[in-house]
């Protein structure tokens, strides 16, 4: 897996374990923003916690692995994006991703989802992209409605967030035939 260069500002690159300690302090100095939508915060204690998920990413075999990627804007750690339930069989793949805070409307996860929907479809040879937003995020849903993605429906109760409480998630797709 290589760096993806979206453009001057943003680059992607692959997580590696020395990451661990700016995500951490991230998630630790933004904890109450980003536990309302991100079930993994709560469980995300210690940098050992984030060293173990990224441990985790490179245990599993390379043709079943993550691509996860830390998002830097202007040299600066921003967030993670990254391919998740990568089914090659049925070449098609789910999309998460989160950004700090301070790096919002900026059009940095636009781009950056942008760029991984080129990767996903040109470099992993993937037919279908979709992406999973609770209902009510609405910055969240507003990538995938920007970049052409076709609504699909509702997930009843489709994730379980922080507080025990479940919610919907507004699912979309895109195929890679619908960008010509």
């Amino acid at each position: 897996m290589h760096p993806i260069q979206v453009n001057e500002d943003i680059n992607l690159k692959p997580i590696v374990l020395s990451d661990a300690k700016i995500i951490f302090h991230i998630i630790q100095s933004q904890r109450a923003y980003l536990r309302k939508w991100l079930p993994f915060v709560d469980n995300t204690r210690h940098v050992v916690d984030t060293e173990n998920y990224i441990n985790s990413i490179y245990a599993t075999p390379p043709d079943q692995r993550e691509r996860v990627f830390t998002i830097h804007y202007k040299n600066a750690f921003a967030g993670l994006i990254g391919l998740k339930s990568i089914d090659k069989q049925n070449q098609k793949t789910e999309i998460g991703y989160w950004l700090s805070e301070s790096f919002q409307k900026k059009g940095i996860m636009s781009l950056s989802v942008k760029a991984l929907i080129d990767y996903a479809f040109q470099q992993l040879q993937l037919n279908r992209i979709q992406i999973k937003c609770a209902v009510g995020n609405n910055e969240s849903k507003h990538i995938p409605q920007r970049l052409g993605f076709t609504f699909e429906g509702i997930e009843r109760e489709g994730e379980l967030l922080s507080d025990n409480i479940f919610t919907d998630l507004e699912v979309y797709s895109i195929l890679k035939k619908d960008l010509g």
